[in-house]
């Protein structure tokens, strides 16, 4: 039962890294919330590069955003094909703390993608005749209240009536720096990696005591931990379970490298579903080199986490013809990159 050791280790690390840069995203996007919508809304020109950028950042949140711009009329079909396109979900965080520098470089390409085939949908959006919806009301997002943070008396009232979410996050996170620090999951050694998640924990501590009430209930308890967290621990450990099963009794490794082709149209396939967890088994397969960066290309091309829910709910005939166009480039440019012999 090694195996299943060793999968449960690396899935608590990476639940935890995934969990952290949730947080700091989600913090970030709430303190600027305000100049990063008045920006967008004031360069209608630069939507393809703003939309993108929004889809490329880990996680749903800058999906969601481009959603809601483009349900409101103020991007284009093809800037919201370009954001999705740039959108990896909640696998982006998984790519990180797995292995960064190339995930980094996916996200360029991935961006840069988003920018010219964003572009090029638009040119396309006659033969469709697709217009966004101006009339949608979406749901507010409440941003922090930025005068109470780093407030003293208000860090104390914190404390004196904490809140159960603050209290079990708070927990949780000081759990983990204590198992880090003691080599209880991930890595024994202090390698940068190691040294880089605790400080983000330590980060997510701060983050968690400064905070309003409310910011904590809705954004970090309600919809980081209760509504994501769950899922990337539960299909990180069966993806890493399902490999170390398959490398130690089914011969995986020679079985995928000796279909390549097949794997990749899977993963295309796979893709299509749209919510995060099933394409991390390709991610988790990428990272152990057991298929090439073409596959990992395309599953993260087509796929957007769950961004596109959102849409669904306002025009279900403008998200199956994201998809189909997002899976038609996408799968196209992994087959290219399959034939050169990434």
């Amino acid at each position: 039962m090694k195996f299943l050791i060793h999968s449960l280790n690396h899935s608590l690390m990476i639940t935890a890294f995934v969990f952290v840069m949730m947080v700091l995203v989600d913090f970030f996007e709430a303190l600027t919330q305000g100049k990063m919508s008045g920006f967008i809304k004031s360069g209608i020109k630069r939507q393809y590069i703003i939309s993108s950028f929004l889809g490329v950042i880990p996680g749903c949140l800058g999906a969601f955003m481009d959603v809601s711009l483009y349900v409101h009329g103020l991007i284009t079909f093809g800037a919201i094909a370009g954001g999705m396109i740039a959108t990896s979900g909640d696998e982006s965080f998984v790519m990180l703390a797995l292995f960064p520098g190339k995930a980094l470089l996916l996200f360029g390409l991935l961006f840069i993608c988003g920018v010219v085939f964003g572009w090029i949908a638009d040119k396309l959006v006659p033969i469709f005749k697709i217009q966004p919806c101006e009339e949608c009301v979406l749901t507010e997002i409440h941003p922090v209240e930025a005068s109470k943070i780093f407030n003293f008396d208000s860090i104390i009232k914190h404390f004196k009536d904490i809140s159960l979410a603050r209290f079990l996050l708070l927990m949780i996170l000081l759990s983990l720096i204590v198992g880090l620090s003691a080599g209880i999951f991930g890595q024994h050694d202090w390698g940068w990696d190691k040294i880089t998640l605790l400080s983000l924990l330590i980060l997510a501590v701060l983050i968690v005591i400064v905070t309003p009430d409310h910011y904590i209930e809705e954004h970090v308890w309600q919809h980081i931990f209760k509504k994501h967290i769950w899922k990337v621990f539960l299909w990180t450990f069966g993806a890493l379970t399902l490999i170390e099963l398959g490398l130690n009794y089914w011969h995986l490794e020679s079985m995928v490298k000796g279909n390549i082709l097949i794997v990749l149209i899977l993963a295309s396939l796979t893709a299509i579903i749209p919510e995060s967890g099933p394409h991390l088994i390709f991610v988790i397969m990428f990272s152990k080199g057991l298929v090439p960066f073409s596959v990992l290309f395309a599953s993260s091309f087509i796929q957007d986490g769950h961004g596109l829910l959102p849409l669904l709910s306002y025009s279900v005939k403008d998200s199956i013809i994201v998809k189909l166009y997002n899976f038609i480039i996408g799968f196209g440019l992994g087959f290219l990159l399959y034939l050169v012999g990434f």
